[in-house]
């Protein structure tokens, strides 16, 4: 098993967060790793997620959600082929803080072709979540300090 573990504090609500986690499609205009998602955040959808990590080539998959409660987690299974190959649990944990929503976003790859993924796509997709993780805040803060634009607070 491996682990890619990332947080960031972002200065507006878990609520303003989450809206933007899960707008799935506008995903394509701000975030330089999933570049295409579709679907619901509902436990048991199935997703159709694109990402491009730093250097390699974007990939699809049609992970499936596992939970989705507003305002505190989004997670999804992703998985090669069969369970066990190669699978993915992609999350993010919201965190309400007194001044910040501090962002917990993680992946756990397990299964038997682990091993054949090599450190490069590892490295690349914690890249890509430190990417995405900057991207979501410059996104979130920006709508949250400026009362003119549509918000929710």
């Amino acid at each position: 098993m491996r682990l890619i573990d990332t947080a960031i504090d972002i200065h507006a609500s878990a609520a303003r967060v989450w809206s933007i986690l899960t707008d799935f499609s506008a995903y394509s205009a701000w975030n330089p790793f999933i570049i295409a998602a579709e679907g619901e955040a509902r436990p048991g959808a199935r997703l159709r997620i694109t990402i491009a990590p730093p250097g390699r080539r974007p990939m699809t998959f049609r992970p499936v959600v596992l939970l989705a409660v507003p305002e505190q987690e989004l997670r999804w299974l992703g998985r090669l082929f069969l369970p066990g190959l190669f699978d993915g649990e992609h999350a993010f944990r919201l965190d309400q803080q007194t001044d910040a929503c501090r962002l917990y976003h993680t992946e756990r790859f397990s299964g038997v072709l682990l091993p054949l993924f090599g450190e490069g796509l590892l490295e690349a997709t914690r890249r890509g979540f430190d990417a995405m993780n900057a991207a979501l805040q410059t996104r979130t803060e920006a709508a949250w300090s400026d009362p003119t634009k549509s918000a929710v607070r």
